[in-house]
């Protein structure tokens, strides 16, 4: 029997049937399932991403914040003489109300205590005038050329107590400090202001503010003092940023602990709940180590010890 003509042209089992029009709309519909739910998980993903990303933002910002405030507090009311090296008498001095050339007065205050000579003969004087490479002070002993002049204690108003108590002090947005905060011999004069109606808190450093002679200056809060942008006000409502517990010793007044609590939000808000989100970073017991001790000292009765505030910081104390 013959075969048909176009046999050669399809082979052996072949076939052209593909989907039916069922099969096919079924295929999509599940397609389309499979991706709609994957869609949706990165959806999901990324909002999860984007909520973990402002709260991570806001979470770094005011920790960073937080860890600088606890260490400057700790270390304010730091006393040092800043040099250069370590400072000696020029001259032998006698016993008595004289004045003396020293190897640097940068840094030496009037009224300022200063331990002078070793061994036995080491006492602490009052410096009660100061010119150029010169103090006037009132000695007991004598002391050779090259006796070590040191300083020990510290500054009673490290953090400077509460305003109006003292005049131009600290208030619960506005923390004053100042000492050998970076311990490296300099002083500094360090103002927090928290202005919570513009959501800023600002940082203000005045380097090298304790030079005899000479009166620094303070700009007013700007754009490069800025060290957090996204403060606001807890939801329990306003609360100050900080808060002191104050000691007195006779007419005295040291701040022995400052309480810090600032609360701030993410930049953007949360694409699901559509709100800013909040957070709380609060350090309830930051002790000025140095103010602390010089109240331990000041109870019992070591006033040499304690270290006028300077005039120069005085100076920097009203707002500009």
């Amino acid at each position: 029997m013959s075969q048909p003509a176009n046999r050669a042209a399809h082979p052996a089992g072949g076939s052209e049937r593909g989907f039916s029009l069922i099969e096919t709309l079924v295929s999509l519909t599940l397609l389309l399932v499979v991706s709609a739910g994957m869609m949706e998980a990165m959806l999901q993903f990324s909002r999860t991403q984007s909520t973990v990303f402002n709260r991570s933002a806001m979470h770094n910002g005011v920790r960073s914040a937080t860890e600088l405030l606890q260490q400057e507090v700790g270390q304010a009311g730091h006393v040092t003489l800043p040099g250069p090296g370590p400072v000696t008498l020029q001259n032998a001095v006698a016993a008595g109300a004289n004045c003396v050339a020293v190897s640097s007065t940068t840094g030496m205050l009037v009224g300022e205590h200063v331990d002078v000579g070793t061994g036995v003969l080491m006492e602490t004087v009052t410096i009660e005038q100061i010119t150029t490479g010169n103090v006037f002070a009132t000695f007991l002993n004598a002391h050779p050329a090259a006796a070590p002049v040191a300083v020990r204690g510290g500054f009673a108003s490290g953090v400077v107590p509460l305003s109006p108590g003292f005049l131009n002090g600290s208030t619960g947005y506005l923390l004053k400090l100042y000492g050998d905060i970076n311990d490296d011999g300099q002083m500094v004069y360090i103002e927090y202001k928290c202005d919570i109606d513009a959501g800023i808190l600002y940082r203000n450093v005045i380097q090298n503010a304790v030079v005899t002679g000479t009166t620094p200056t303070k700009a007013a809060p700007g754009p490069t003092q800025i060290l957090l942008d996204n403060l606001t006000d807890p939801d329990s409502g306003r609360v100050p940023c900080f808060t002191y517990q104050q000691k007195s010793v006779g007419a005295i007044t040291f701040v022995t602990n400052v309480a810090i609590s600032l609360t701030t939000q993410t930049q953007f808000r949360d694409r699901v709940t559509r709100q800013f989100q909040k957070e709380t970073k609060s350090l309830l017991n930051v002790a000025p180590r140095n103010v602390f001790d010089a109240w331990l000292l000041a109870s019992m009765g070591a006033f040499t010890r304690i270290q006028p505030m300077p005039p120069s910081i005085r100076s920097l104390l009203p707002t500009p």
